[in-house]
């Protein structure tokens, strides 16, 4: 299909696709194989004379509202379409594990840092477009709970690939980012989304984009399971609420300064990954592959439900299992994610550096 007549089906989809599965625009996507040149189709032209150059991230580019939980510093590009971002692991953290040991969140929420700066910086996306996340794997190497020693630097060396372009700007893209800890290798992660204009998006949320009335509307946190089932040490921090065997309430607390930063007119994805750390009983994650289906709303009970997959196969650690962990809301899947762990490592004690 031509790129004239694709951005006219894609004005068409967006029309109509209201009441249609998020990844339904990702299915669009992926159909039509876009793969443009960034020469030609939009993006910046690669030149000599701008490879390696460092420039300092603006705040404003990782969609994080406090200064203190930014975690990028520094970014240059190294190819087309390739970047390696500089970025800073926290001393202590009230949520985030730190010290010895990493958090596979944190590595997450670093490189979902790097999604909007990268659009804004590097693709000349406006500020105001929605990320919208359809996919997101990642695999965490023994080295990440070797920590001991090293120090707060972290770097990212990303590529971004499968763009698809709406007019001079990509519409969604596939980025694969290498973490690195005081230089060594401890992560992989790998993730699709799209981005949608201000008007796009208002189309495919409707009144449900006001984010103020959706937090004000939001289903008031009920009582959080024993931390010691999750894997975190603090109550504030549990996102779940008892159910059933193997099922909870997801429990949506809008006054989390880190998991609610800025007012949303849904669930965050960042808290559904945390769901799905804590559904697994706090055991130390190894592997998670996830899909973002719908979104979560905050005016209605979400059900976490965690069920066993399979033991530990020749391809897989010692002592790892493998448990599908799924959000469920009006009957509908919002979001599945397999999840390979190892059992829980033991807790640091609470108020200790590295609480989590």
């Amino acid at each position: 299909m031509h790129t004239s007549s694709c951005h006219q089906s894609f004005n068409q989809l967006l029309d109509k696709q209201t009441e249609r599965p998020l990844c339904y625009l990702y299915t669009y996507f992926r159909g039509r194989g876009f793969r443009p040149w960034s020469q030609h189709q939009g993006g910046r032209v690669v030149a000599s004379s701008c490879l390696n150059r460092k420039s300092v991230v603006e705040p404003i580019h990782t969609h994080k509202q406090r200064a203190a939980e930014v975690y990028l510093t520094h970014w240059e590009q190294t190819g087309e379409d390739r970047f390696r971002i500089d970025a800073r692991r926290p001393l202590a953290h009230a949520f985030y594990r730190v010290g010895a040991q990493g958090d596979p969140l944190l590595i997450c929420e670093t490189v979902r840092q790097a999604l909007p700066m990268l659009c804004h910086a590097a693709y000349d996306v406006p500020l105001g477009h929605q990320l919208i996340w359809d996919t997101l794997r990642y695999t965490i190497e023994d080295s990440a709970h070797a920590g001991a020693g090293r120090g707060p630097h972290a770097e990212l060396h990303i590529e971004c690939f499968d763009l698809a372009y709406r007019g001079a700007r990509p519409a969604a893209l596939s980025l694969r980012a290498v973490y690195y800890w005081d230089g060594v290798r401890v992560a992989t992660v790998e993730t699709r989304f799209a981005l949608l204009s201000p008007g796009a998006y208002g189309r495919l949320r409707g009144a449900r984009a006001d984010a103020g009335a959706a937090m004000a509307s939001a289903v008031p946190p009920g009582r959080p399971v024993p931390c010691a089932t999750t894997g975190r040490s603090r109550p504030q921090d549990v996102v779940l609420s008892a159910l059933d065997e193997n099922q909870w309430l997801l429990r949506t607390d809008t006054s989390h300064p880190v998991l609610f930063d800025h007012p949303v007119d849904h669930v965050p994805g960042i808290v559904l990954l945390e769901a799905a750390h804590q559904a697994v009983g706090g055991a130390q994650v190894t592997r998670l592959d996830c899909e973002f289906q719908q979104y979560v709303e905050l005016d209605a009970p979400c059900t976490i439900t965690a069920t066993p997959l399979r033991t530990v196969t020749d391809t897989d650690g010692p002592g790892e299992h493998q448990v599908r962990v799924t959000a469920v809301q009006h009957d509908r899947l919002c979001f599945s994610a397999s999840v390979t762990c190892r059992p829980p490592a033991a807790l640091p004690e609470e108020g200790s550096r590295g609480t989590r």
